[in-house]
């Protein structure tokens, strides 16, 4: 992930309704219309990375994880709590990595190494204690 920059307090709330636009459009993309989000549950650690928990208008509940990495959604099912879900897309794209690399397309392996780096920087972050304690 990229190096931590410094942002105002507005570009900070600005980048985060940005990172919330994406992941709507990203849902919308795979056919999954909001309803809502959950922001007492979603997380963000800007200008890395935000994870929504979203409702759908069927009543599904969505991770959608935006940011400098590749988006990506799971059914709520996968995990309890945002530092979960971050270990989920970690372990899920270090899977689809394998996947990508064993097919030996020149293409893929870049994109592949791109997951590979990106899912071990999210078990990092899942990892830090000190992202996770109570405010």
């Amino acid at each position: 992930m990229t190096k931590a920059v410094q942002m105002t307090e507005e570009q900070q709330k600005q980048w985060i309704k940005e990172q919330y636009q994406r992941a709507t459009k990203y849902l919308a993309e795979k056919g999954i219309v909001t309803n809502s989000v959950k922001v007492e549950d979603s997380r963000y650690l800007v200008p890395l990375l935000a994870l929504w928990k979203l409702t759908s208008l069927d009543g599904k509940k969505f991770w959608v994880l935006c940011g400098d990495l590749p988006s990506d959604h799971s059914s709520i099912e996968v995990a309890p709590n945002a530092r979960d879900a971050l270990r989920h897309f970690s372990l899920k794209w270090q899977m689809q990595a394998e996947n990508l690399l064993q097919a030996k397309n020149a293409e893929q392996h870049d994109f592949a190494q791109l997951l590979i780096g990106r899912a071990d920087g999210l078990y990092k972050l899942y990892e830090d204690e000190s992202l996770w304690q109570a405010k």
